[in-house]
């Protein structure tokens, strides 16, 4: 069932928005008012837009919901208006991915608002969301929590004139200061010598705009580990994948940009006891120091002697069939449906 199958039917909140309810399919709905909130759709496919995190299904989001829950809504926010009418409605929870509202050059961070108002939604905060999105700022908060991290430095195309000026030794990774999905990663982000950080730092610089975050390359296996907060008790639940990627040309395996774009990396359970455990625990203390709330997920990769260092967070991670997805299927045997059920069940209950 979706929303244009129903409109004719059902009580039409405003031209953008529906309160619906579906059919029975479990014996007793809970009596909660869900709204999943979106904002308008970019003019080309794949255009990216900076205020939206997680990129939603909305419509089979309100299929899923609306099997479990009495009322469940969407609505489109296009002025302040619609905001402030969604907080009228105080619906119990506001299920959506994006970050911020831009209402002519006024911004208004939409979980911030919802605290103020006192209304349950999913994921973190805009403090946490801060501290995972620039890289150097998780770096440093990982780092004063006594987590394993890579040892890093900024560059700039120039900062640095020889070899001698590094901080740190070659082999080098390098990656932009901000961003995800790898954007900005290729072959040519290890760089052995001083000629290809500087073209790698300003390749960075020209075609991402952004800083060059310039790390100890880390040799080991690459994971992800997608965190939970239990609805009951708010303990974590940790769910680690290990992500295996074929060697390129020169040797090296890397999940890079074109990696993720066409899928081509395997995604595997992590089996060993030890191994488990200890990107559990790393995960946990990461997700924690940074200020994650209900999900996350944190990016892990060891370095030679096997020991797990911390890449980057993700706070509001893709809720498609992407990572976090995968670490709920391989670790709880969860499929998507009961994802979304327990994303919601924690958002109630965790505010």
């Amino acid at each position: 069932m979706i929303i244009e199958d129903i409109k004719k039917d059902k009580k039409t909140i405003n031209s953008k928005s529906l309160y619906l309810k579906s059919d029975n399919v479990f014996t007793v709905k809970i009596n909660k008012k869900i709204e999943i909130i979106i904002v308008p759709k970019p003019n080309e496919l794949n255009e990216h837009q900076k205020n939206v995190a997680i990129k939603l299904d909305e419509k089979l989001i309100l299929k899923i919901l609306s099997r479990r829950y009495m009322y469940v809504l969407i609505t489109e926010i296009n002025t302040e208006k619609d905001l402030k009418n969604m907080s009228l409605r105080k619906p119990d929870l506001v299920f959506s991915g994006v970050k911020y509202f831009d209402f002519n050059s006024k911004i208004i961070w939409l979980n911030d608002y919802l605290d103020l108002i006192g209304i349950p939604y999913i994921a973190s905060n805009r403090a946490a969301l801060d501290n995972e999105s620039n890289k150097i700022l998780a770096k440093n908060i990982i780092k004063k929590s006594h987590i394993k991290t890579a040892d890093f430095f900024i560059a700039e195309p120039g900062k640095y004139l020889d070899n001698h000026s590094i901080p740190i030794c070659f082999p080098l990774f390098i990656k932009p200061v901000t961003g995800g999905d790898s954007i900005g990663i290729d072959s040519k982000s290890i760089v052995h010598d001083f000629e290809a950080f500087k073209q790698k730092v300003l390749d960075i610089k020209l075609n991402q705009n952004s800083s060059a975050l310039v790390e100890t390359y880390l040799s080991g296996k690459e994971y992800s580990v997608g965190i939970f907060e239990d609805s009951n008790n708010h303990t974590l639940k940790a769910m680690p994948i290990e992500i295996s990627v074929k060697a390129n040309n020169d040797g090296y395996h890397i999940l890079d940009f074109d990696v993720k774009k066409n899928d081509t990396e395997i995604v595997l359970p992590v089996k060993d006891s030890k191994i488990f455990n200890e990107l559990s625990k790393l995960a946990k203390n990461a997700f924690k120091a940074l200020g994650g709330k209900s999900l996350g997920r944190i990016d892990i990769k060891m370095n030679h002697l096997g020991e797990p260092h911390f890449i980057e967070a993700n706070l509001m991670p893709g809720l498609q069939k992407g990572y976090f997805y995968r670490s709920c299927a391989l670790n709880l045997d969860m499929n998507y449906d009961d994802m979304i059920y327990s994303i919601t069940n924690t958002g109630l209950s965790s505010h």
